[in-house]
């Protein structure tokens, strides 16, 4: 195991450059965010909501369903989203059409028991969970499919690379910020934003706390946020995925290192019935 992972996404926090969505009013009027929800909750999405990774599902919409190798070999380990750029491109050049890649979006299937786990996020109290997506992904895939199911209300904020069709109908990528973690894609460390976004509710509520941060996901860069929660926290990693493999290496290695609870799963019904305990704990 390399000891190194332990201590990335630690850098000193400098604002991101990403974009925050921000909650509105039925009439169209922004809303400041509720301060008083007692759990913070951080999703990823792709392979933690959707069932797969939503950039793979675009090769489908490529001629053929498959894309030149001349592509694929301009790929650079840590830098997927510069790769992503490259093929969204592509993609407008062969003329696939906006419509095309928001239908694949929208037909990407949810991972097992997710729609229950959103609906029953939904249903709780309005003073419990402050609900936030947290991924690689870029609004456009997640805003896409979140309005679909018609869970996009549920989620306070998505932080995400920045995305928009341009006029000629390209979907046009950008880095959602930089940072100083060797071991995290370039574009985002998502510890950082995590640590960045706690800091400034907590500070938003007038200094009092979450009385527990929560972090569900499935991928190596979801092992670096999970790092950052305290006793008492909960990482929700996907049962068997590498942010599971890579909390199980540490706790090994460095017994005790690794301080939130750990709760694996592979059906969202597993983390709908720890949530059920988690609510009722005396804070």
């Amino acid at each position: 195991m390399r000891d190194s992972v332990f201590n990335c996404c630690f850098a000193p926090p400098h604002p991101p450059a990403g974009q925050a969505e921000p909650h509105w009013h039925d009439d169209g009027t922004q809303a400041p965010p509720p301060n008083d929800r007692r759990f913070l909750i951080f999703f990823d999405f792709d392979e933690t909501l959707v069932d797969e990774c939503s950039d793979d599902a675009m090769v489908s919409v490529a001629p053929g369903g498959s894309l030149p190798g001349w592509l694929k070999d301009t790929y650079r380990p840590g830098r997927y989203n510069e790769y992503m750029q490259r093929v969204l491109a592509y993609l407008a050049e062969q003329g696939v059409t906006p419509s095309a890649i928001r239908n694949t979006i929208e037909g990407l299937p949810p991972c097992p028991g997710i729609p229950a786990l959103l609906r029953f996020l939904t249903s709780c109290p309005p003073r419990d969970f402050e609900v936030v997506c947290v991924s690689d992904a870029n609004t456009v895939f997640i805003e896409t499919w979140l309005q679909s199911l018609g869970f996009r209300p549920l989620f306070l904020r998505v932080f995400t690379n920045p995305a928009h069709f341009d006029d000629s109908g390209r979907l046009q990528l950008r880095p959602f910020h930089t940072h100083n973690c060797l071991r995290c894609p370039v574009n985002m460390c998502k510890a950082e934003l995590v640590q960045q976004y706690t800091a400034r509710r907590v500070y938003e509520r007038g200094g009092r706390r979450y009385q527990k941060v929560l972090y569900v996901g499935d991928g190596a860069n979801d092992f670096c946020p999970s790092l950052t929660l305290s006793p008492g926290d909960t990482a929700f990693p996907r049962r068997d995925f590498p942010m599971h493999r890579l909390i199980q290496e540490m706790e090994e290695a460095k017994p005790g290192e690794f301080k939130a609870n750990v709760v694996p799963w592979t059906s969202g019904e597993d983390i709908i019935r720890r949530l059920r305990k988690i609510m009722e704990e005396k804070p």
